[in-house]
């Protein structure tokens, strides 16, 4: 089941699934209206002449009008998000051009375009008027007429939020919503029942109880996208088993590297090999399904081109910061899963190579210190923030981990900061972490 959603989240991300959706509601729709205008006869009066098509010339001249410019918009609505992926490009990254092309709202202006102009042209084609015949469809060329004004109040929004889309505060606070989300949906889900106390188990012990070992190992090259994890656990619950896994949602792994090993006391079918192998999905690109970060990654790399010499904006690095400082906050309360996954029968059956706490901390400021060395003013909120993350932890692990880092930005300042009360202010705002 969980495959089927990963699949279909997949699809809903595609750039091209609500318009061809949008599309083949047209055609239903059409088909709809047509089918009531040829139920309903219409008698044209003095109050209704002003309002229906009175003759089928009249009525081809409006769906025509209505179709052509609904194809024309559409082009300009493709160009200007052209345009928008371009400057998202240069100014953000490549990495973030899939969330523009993601943006619902782009798709669903461009599926209503696209929409009106096929359903206007089936409606068109029904026009019939000769001796034997007269059919003109009143009540669709009225829907169309909405339909074209509802279209250019859109074509307004879509502008207003093209232009407001590409700012740099509205994609930060963009991530920063979908970081929270992933982080929320990623972290309660386990493989199995995570063990509760945490403690060190002897997995050699366990391995070696079993008589045979099997590697399993990766399909293709790619991006690890997405690991089947129900269907783990109950092949090694069916074979009575144990897997350790190796790699991990959002590593790169190479066509035939070793990605998990199989302990079990029978021998592996080479078909079963190959059903196994087809629980884990590589691809071209990372995503955020189990990535937890792959959010995270996205933020920083806003942050790096921002503290580049070409762009030097540390205001827009100062944003990056405070969003990732949130989101290292709700980490910090949140329990981490352990590595050990059981079954019902509290028989270990999966070792998985999990994200852990001091690894979050380092994907969100390791690279963002690297490229700071030269702003004192990101140095110092990288210290506000390790300021504020200290009052969130929940052992001495994490208190630690915030240190550590905490110490590096401080030697780092010492050898770069060219003024002595930038760095008088960066040791006064230590203190509270370093202790």
């Amino acid at each position: 089941m969980k495959r089927l959603i990963f699949y279909w989240n997949q699809l809903k991300s595609t750039f091209w699934f609500v318009p061809i959706v949008f599309i083949c509601v047209a055609i239903c729709l059409a088909f709809a209206m047509l089918y009531i205008d040829s139920q309903i006869k219409f008698t044209v009066n003095a109050y209704t002449q002003y309002m229906f098509a009175g003759s089928a010339e009249s009525a081809r001249s409006i769906l025509s009008t209505i179709s052509g410019a609904m194809i024309g918009v559409a082009g300009t609505v493709f160009s200007i998000t052209l345009v928008g992926l371009s400057l998202a490009s240069t100014q953000f990254g490549p990495r973030l051009v899939k969330n523009f092309m993601y943006d619902r709202f782009n798709q669903i202006v461009l599926g209503t375009y696209i929409a009106t102009f096929a359903y206007c042209l089936l409606v068109l084609n029904t026009i019939n008027e000769n001796d034997s015949i007269t059919f003109i469809p009143v009540l669709s060329i009225i829907f169309a007429l909405m339909a074209a004004l509802a279209n250019i109040i859109l074509l307004v929004f879509f502008i207003h939020h093209i232009s407001t889309s590409i700012q740099a505060d509205t994609v930060i606070a963009d991530l920063s919503a979908s970081l929270a989300r992933q982080i929320k949906t990623i972290f309660p889900e386990s493989i199995g029942e995570a063990e509760p106390e945490r403690k060190i188990l002897d997995e050699e012990a366990y391995k070696s109880s079993y008589k045979n070992q099997c590697d399993l190992r990766a399909q293709h090259s790619g991006y690890l996208q997405y690991i089947d994890s129900d269907a783990l656990l109950d092949f090694a619950m069916e074979k009575d088993g144990l897997i350790e896994l190796y790699k991990r949602p959002g590593d790169y792994v190479v066509a035939n590297a070793l990605i998990a090993k199989l302990y079990l006391d029978e021998e592996m079918e080479k078909e079963e090999i190959q059903r196994l192998r087809g629980k884990f999905i590589t691809g071209k690109t990372r995503t955020h399904e189990q990535d937890a970060e792959h959010a995270i990654h996205q933020m920083v790399e806003v942050a790096a081109r921002a503290l580049s010499p070409g762009v030097n904006d540390p205001y827009t690095a100062i944003s990056c910061i405070d969003n990732l400082t949130s989101i290292l906050c709700y980490l910090a309360k949140t329990p981490f899963p352990s590595k050990y996954r059981k079954d019902k029968n509290d028989e270990l059956r999966v070792i998985t190579d999990t994200f852990t706490f001091d690894g979050m901390v380092d994907a969100a400021f390791n690279q963002i210190r690297q490229f700071s060395e030269n702003s004192p003013a990101v140095v110092i909120r990288l210290m506000e923030s390790f300021d504020t993350l200290i009052d969130f932890t929940q052992n001495e692990t994490q208190v630690r981990t915030i240190q550590r880092h905490a110490h590096m930005v401080l030697n780092m300042a010492k050898r770069s900061f060219k003024e002595e009360n930038d760095l008088e202010d960066l040791i006064k705002r230590s203190q509270k972490v370093l202790g």
